[in-house]
Order: structure tokens, then sequence, then C-alpha cells
């Protein structure tokens, strides 16, 4: 009686099978989630890069297809909005007008940029060298920052020596503070642990500089430059506009006044298409700049594997 209970017992426990089934064990392994491939990664990568394209291509051609049927079905007047068309057509033609006032902007946000970098980090590293530095100099530029520079480009225009000048020093003036900071903030961040250690190790202030420091404040150096980039163009247009600067070395914002007084509206637009490109181009370049400054070893440029 003993032996029979115990085999139902031992016969309950047993997977069953059945006629043209499989166990419950091979079953699971069966079902097992496949792990993916290198091909198959490989895929998705290229893949995900295509749609990173092609969405914000499909979207802007959307809108100028939206903005094409608005002007057409509304039959609005081409000096009220002209059509894609027109505007394409007015920057092909006025291209001899538009290209060297790009020029002139392009040198003045560009050489501004320039500035600021080199003054910003300069200015950064002689704070963080004296707490008396820092508290004596540092209230000047936040006043400088917080002051709009619409109200100071009429006074810089009186004392520059000249228009080319002024535009310089106001798309400077704009772009110097985040980039400084940005780099004070990054001086200022380093691991307490890793400044012990040099200590202990008997470094200098000047090696602890260059070889803890500075490299510890790259990221926050990157973000001020990607920052300052896109505030050089904006500061240098806003001077432009203040300044009222006409002739052959105007830039892009007088050609976007001037196609205002004259009602050519599609030159207008065409203007301000090159100066969105060129913030763009310039957005593009310090992101490159900052990810192949950093990809190598900053976790906010590293490609996470999972």
């Amino acid at each position: 009686m003993t032996s029979t209970a115990n085999e139902t017992l031992v016969s309950a426990d047993l997977p069953q099978e059945t006629d043209g089934s499989t166990p419950p064990s091979r079953k699971r392994q069966s079902s097992a989630v496949k792990l993916p491939t290198r091909e198959s990664a490989a895929a998705a990568k290229r893949r995900e890069r295509i749609l990173t394209v092609l969405v914000p291509i499909c979207v802007i051609a959307t809108l100028i297809a939206l903005w094409q049927i608005l002007v057409t079905v509304n039959d609005i007047p081409h000096y009220i909005l002209p059509g894609p068309g027109l505007v394409v057509q007015s920057l092909l033609s006025d291209w001899h007008v538009l290209l060297p006032a790009l020029w002139v902007t392009t040198k003045i946000t560009l050489a501004s940029l320039a500035l600021a970098l080199i003054g910003g980090g300069g200015m950064a590293i002689l704070l963080v060298q004296s707490r008396w530095i820092e508290t004596a100099l540092y209230p000047i530029t936040v006043i400088l920052q917080v002051t709009p520079i619409i109200a100071i480009a009429p006074l810089i225009l009186i004392y520059a020596p000249s228009t080319q000048a002024a535009l310089l020093i106001c798309a400077f003036v704009v772009a110097f503070f985040p980039i400084l900071s940005n780099m004070v903030q990054g001086l200022k961040s380093v691991d307490h642990n890793l400044l012990n250690l040099f200590e202990l190790y008997g470094a200098s202030r000047w090696q602890t500089l260059i070889y803890l420091k500075l490299p510890a404040s790259l990221p926050y150096f990157m973000t001020g430059l990607r920052i300052g980039g896109g505030l050089a163009l904006i500061a240098a247009v806003v001077a432009e506009f203040a300044a009222g600067s006409a002739g052959a070395g105007s830039g892009l914002a007088f050609r976007l006044l001037e196609s205002q007084f004259r009602l050519n509206i599609s030159r207008l637009f065409a203007a301000l298409f090159l100066l969105a490109s060129l913030g763009v181009l310039i957005f593009a370049l310090t992101s490159f700049i900052s990810w192949w400054t950093l990809h190598r070893w900053h976790e906010s440029s590293l490609k996470r594997e999972n």
C-alpha cells in the first residue's frame, strides 16, 4: 500500500509527455529570448542614423509644403508673404549682395567668439587662483552680462575707433560671460580627493592646474563654447541693428533692415535663411569640437552598450 502511494507521488512530480509534444523544459528553452547578433546590432545602428537624418528633413519639407499651400490657397501677395519659390529665386538673384554681407557677419561672429574663448578662459584661471581676485572682478563681469547689449551699444559706438570694432566689442561682451561662468564652475568642481592626492605628492599650483583642474573643467568649457557661439551671432546682429551701418562693409542685419524698408520681403526671408543657416553651422561646429574632445573619456559623450 505504501509503495503504491509513493509511486503515485513520483509519477505526479515527473513531467508528463504525450504523443507529438515536447517536455516543458524544452518548451522553456525554445521560448527563451534570442540575444542580438553583431549583424543585427549594426543594422539597428544604421537604421537609427538614417532615421536621425530623415525625420528632421521630412518635418522641414512638410513645413515648406504647408507654407506654399497657405500662400497659394489664400492668394497672399508676395509683398506680404512670399512663397518658398520666390525666396529661393531672391536668394539666387541677390547672391552678389547677400554673400558679402554674410561674410562680414561671419567674420565678426567668429572673431568675437575666439576673443571670448581666450578672454573667458584666461579670466577664469585668474579668478580661481585667489579668492580676493574673484571677489574684486567677478561682480564687474556680472554687471556686463546683465546689462542689455542694446543699451550699451550706443556708448560702444561712440568710443570705439570704428563701426566694425564696435560690433566686435558688442559680440565679445555677450559671448564672454557664458564661457567665463562655465569655466569657473568647472575649475571649482574638481574632486577634492584628487586635490588632496596632488598635495600629498607635492605638486605645485601650476602642476595642479595643468594636469588636474584644466582637464576636469574641459566639459564645462565645451558647454560654454556651444552657448557662446550662438550668443556671439545674436549679439553681432543686434549690434548691427543698433549701429545701422550701411555700405560695402555692412552685414546681414543691415540687409534685413534694407529689405524691410523697401518691402522686398523675399530678400528679407533669404537673408533670414542665411542667418539661420549660419547659426546652425556654428552650433554644429561647436558640438563637433565638443564631441571630438570628450568622446573618448567623458560620460556625457560615451555611448552606452545597453
